[in-house]
């Protein structure tokens, strides 16, 4: 048998294995997103606009909205909610505010990623004014209020009585060479 023939069952396995790995590459979306409405977890709001019909606010139901403000592995700066809650009628245009400060001695420019739970909560509650739509510039020792407007739709199942929005708060200044030069020159 020739040197060929014995390595071509190992090519074919090669070639079959990056085919498989480049599959599950492309699967990998579709699978996150079953697995997090099966678990319950990482709820995405709506990307969809949302107009509210004033005539449309359910004041026979009462919903609590919890807000919760983390911050990714090297972000410095405080972040917090102005309540760590509120309630509301379905349909009612409500606000809160977040606060951030920078404490180290350099700008920073972060993002922050917004999750509403449960799962299937999270299309029926829409963000019309957000911090997390744009990145954030502050300059050292700067603080700043965020505000992020939303409706809970009244389509929200009855069963829903609790949301949570959650903001996680990520450092992406290297990623943003850009911005950084930019806030660096205005605070000179």
């Amino acid at each position: 048998m020739s040197e060929q023939q014995s390595n071509k069952p190992v090519v074919t396995r090669l070639v079959l294995t990056v085919i498989g790995m480049f599959a599950f590459g492309f699967l990998m979306v579709p699978l996150y997103d079953v697995m997090c409405d099966a678990l319950g977890i990482n709820g995405k709001t709506s990307g969809t606009a949302y107009r509210q019909d004033v005539e449309h606010i359910d004041e026979s139901r009462t919903l609590r909205v919890q807000f919760v403000a983390t911050r990714a592995q090297g972000m410095a700066w405080d972040f917090n909610p102005d309540a760590e809650q509120l309630s509301l009628h379905p349909g009612e245009t409500r606000e809160m505010l977040f606060y951030a400060h920078n404490p180290t001695d350099r700008p920073m420019v972060a993002q922050a990623i917004p999750s509403v739970s449960p799962a299937k909560a999270a299309a029926f509650f829409h963000k019309t004014e957000c911090f997390c739509f744009t990145q954030q510039v502050l300059q050292p020792g700067e603080s700043v209020e965020m505000p992020v407007r939303f409706i809970v739709d009244p389509a929200l199942p009855t069963d829903v009585k609790h949301l949570t929005l959650a903001y996680t708060l990520f450092d992406v200044s290297e990623r943003m060479p850009d911005k950084l030069a930019n806030a660096s020159a205005q605070a000179h």
